[in-house]
């Protein structure tokens, strides 16, 4: 971005280099992951779940930020290569519980190195004295937008 040049909207545009870098992110997460058939959503939520076995999916739409519906949809692809399983809450016989099945956490085991290398890889680009606080902005800026978007509910 430093350039002679005066800089374009887009490039100074935080909505669009947010956009790019989240798509170079999930490059990077195709070409490492390979065939491993799971996308950043569907790895973002196996992880969050073992993390908290018998999480409802509300609170992995909370956890996640997947839209419910999304959400709901992706669990149920989960479900169907048997990588989660579903149950009704004791509490509440409308909710759902999820939780890994033993070819989830194998699958999660196996590409968690891979996700681990696409971190790495995008991190890489940034002097390590900013890696942290880039870390620490994104996440106050999906916390901030998180509680705002709660308000207003």
């Amino acid at each position: 971005m430093k350039n002679n040049h005066r800089s374009s909207a887009l490039e100074i545009s935080a909505l669009h280099l947010l956009h790019r870098a989240g798509q170079c992110a999930e490059v990077l997460f195709t070409n490492e992951t390979g065939k491993a058939d799971l996308t950043p959503r569907q790895y973002a939520i196996l992880a969050s779940v073992a993390q908290n076995p018998d999480i409802s999916q509300t609170g992995l739409v909370e956890q996640t930020g997947v839209d419910r519906s999304t959400l709901a949809d992706i669990v149920r692809r989960l479900v169907k290569k048997g990588l989660l399983q579903r149950k009704r809450t004791r509490r509440d016989a409308r909710m759902y519980a999820v939780r890994l099945t033993p070819k989830g956490q194998a699958a999660l085991s196996a590409i968690k190195p891979a996700a681990a290398r696409v971190d790495q890889r995008l991190l890489s680009v940034l002097a390590t004295g900013q890696r942290g606080g880039f870390i620490e902005a994104l996440g106050e800026i999906v916390r901030a937008m998180s509680r705002q978007a709660a308000a207003q509910h």
